[in-house]
């Protein structure tokens, strides 16, 4: 069976959820070829000119690791690289991949400062920075951010982080998961001083889940040589002694860096700075039509909107898990469901990666055949309004 689906249904399936995303052609074709000799001459020319060319994606000239992982491994090589048992961390709680993240620092024997949010706006600058000034022995070691908060659709100005960082003289490392906003959201790993940047393949890379990256600044490199937490598939030194030549230290996902490959060359050619102005687009045009059915936006500060995804929230009384389920059954489309707290009060778009005009279009009208299927009472148009606004802002 090439693809399950629970019933025969007419039509493509719209998968609307913040990620995976669809898979363009020009990727499937790229990985689509026979396999290669991850040992042989070819792999090490590929790999070597992949690993330089994926850098500008991060918008950095330092190393990126790639893993055969998901986001999650990627997370933990971040903190492993650079920490110690019993290293202090300071962390915002802006939704539920940052409690994630967390989660696992406590498991890994750190111990978390977890400033709180309402989960309906980024993270907070200024307790960040009051943190940090209060911190006068610098017993914390990290700082960590999620930029792009999957569950809520809010994003996290990192600039902002990196200045208060600055302004209070702390020498905390800069620990950022760009999983949902690297390749969607504008993102500048050195103009901003992070020092680990976290991603994952499956939404703005436009590729299956299976791969996750660091990029990785040189006051991180230094900080790995004495880091003492655990170590072994995400050590970071092997990668990069074998990256040097084009290698990995083990298999790496050969099929996959065919459409990264394919996925980098796609996002070159459309320039970074088009493919954010397309991502900022369809996400106001979204925001727009939630606005016509009367309906709120999870993130409550215009300023920390995301252009990956809009979180929507359902009036009291109503099933985000039943609306989604009505969506589907249908209207053969799949939308995001709420996260944690959020479960049942919030459904997702994603409207990231490969994604046109039509797309939205179609999946906007989807939600709204949906809503008046299920009885979720709104005021119907807004699919139009979405399509005034992309008619004037081409």
């Amino acid at each position: 069976m090439a693809y399950f689906q629970s019933k025969p249904v007419a039509g493509r399936h719209f998968l609307q959820i913040p990620g995976p995303t669809n898979v363009p052609d020009r990727v499937l074709r790229a990985m689509d070829n026979p396999t290669m000799d991850h040992r042989g001459p070819d792999f090490g020319k590929l790999g070597k000119a992949l690993l330089e060319k994926v850098r500008h994606v991060f918008r950095t000239e330092g190393p990126v690791v790639i893993y055969p992982a998901s986001g999650t491994g990627a997370w933990e090589a971040a903190l492993t690289n650079t920490l110690s048992p019993g290293d202090r961390v300071l962390m915002c709680e802006t939704g539920w991949f940052a409690h994630l993240w967390h989660e696992m620092a406590g498991r890994l024997g750190i111990v978390t400062d977890f400033v709180k949010t309402d989960w309906r706006r980024g993270a907070d600058v200024a307790q960040i920075e009051q943190r940090l000034r209060d911190d006068r022995t610098h017993a914390i070691k990290a700082v960590c951010v999620v930029h792009n908060e999957t569950s809520t659709g809010c994003t996290s100005r990192i600039d902002e982080v990196r200045r208060a960082m600055d302004a209070a003289g702390h020498p905390a490392l800069l620990l950022v998961d760009t999983i949902s906003s690297l390749g969607s959201i504008d993102y500048r790993h050195d103009e901003w001083g992070v020092d680990v940047t976290v991603a994952g393949s499956q939404k703005g890379l436009m590729l299956p889940p299976g791969l996750s990256f660091n990029a990785i600044s040189q006051k991180a490199l230094k900080a790995s040589e004495t880091a003492k937490l655990p170590r072994s598939f995400w050590d970071w030194k092997p990668m990069l002694a074998a990256n040097a030549t084009g290698y990995f230290p083990y298999t790496p996902a050969t099929n996959l860096l065919y459409g990264l490959d394919a996925a980098v060359d796609m996002l070159m050619e459309e320039g970074l700075d088009n493919v954010f102005a397309r991502h900022d687009r369809h996400a106001e045009a979204t925001r727009r039509a939630v606005r016509h059915w009367g309906f709120e936006v999870q993130c409550a500060e215009p300023r920390h909107y995301s252009s990956s995804l809009t979180a929507v929230r359902l009036p009291e009384g109503h099933s985000a898990n039943a609306l989604r389920a009505t969506i589907l059954e249908k209207f053969n489309m799949s939308l995001g469901n709420g996260l944690g707290p959020l479960n049942d009060r919030v459904f997702r778009i994603g409207h990231l990666g490969d994604f046109g005009d039509l797309q939205l279009i179609g999946t906007l009208g989807g939600v709204e055949m949906g809503l008046r299927a299920a009885d979720v009472p709104h005021k119907a148009g807004g699919v139009q309004a979405a399509m005034e606004y992309l008619s004037g802002n081409a």
